[in-house]
């Protein structure tokens, strides 16, 4: 009676919501299982050259001094910034979050971000895909990713303030 009861509830929220947004989310669904299949398949190095074009966190905008990799996000995002770029991306943000929760397999924040990347250059809107690393109190490196496009949070939000960005792929 469970799993009935937890099987019919997705499908129930799913009957409410528009034709546009089941259409993303089923897109979402795709794009995560191909981001899922690829970083289990291939080596990084290799995955990472379909990422985009590497560049330092500080490199993005202002060379000449160091940003904090918030301020560099916040910056980046907003360039080239329209109303339909940051409409699109917070709809895509919320398919991919909400696909990520359903899916038979752990969709945490490196694919829903490549899936989001993806859902968004189809659509012709420039995201910002950001790595970070953290120590815990054990000493323990932990890594998080996040995606950023035309001024709006897509996935990954919000970032713990301990993670330092370490790589960015525009």
């Amino acid at each position: 009676m469970a799993l009935r009861r937890s099987i019919l509830h997705p499908l129930r929220r799913f009957a409410q919501v528009s034709l546009r947004q089941r259409a993303l989310v089923i897109e979402a669904v795709i794009c995560l299982a191909a981001a899922r299949l690829g970083l289990v398949v291939l080596p990084f190095p290799r995955l990472a050259r379909h990422l985009g074009a590497a560049v330092a966190p500080q490199q993005i905008l202002a060379p000449q001094r160091t940003l904090a990799p918030q301020e560099a996000m916040e910056r980046a995002a907003s360039i080239d910034a329209s109303p339909r770029d940051a409409r699109l991306a917070g709809e895509v943000g919320w398919a991919v979050t909400r696909a990520a929760r359903y899916l038979p397999f752990r969709a945490v924040c490196l694919p829903q971000a490549m899936a989001a990347r993806t859902m968004l250059a189809r659509r012709g809107v420039a995201s910002m895909l950001h790595f970070g690393a953290a120590t815990n109190g054990d000493g323990k490196v932990t890594a998080h990713a996040w995606l950023d496009a035309a001024g709006a949070e897509v996935t990954g939000y919000p970032v713990p303030p301990a993670f330092a960005e370490v790589a960015c792929f525009v």
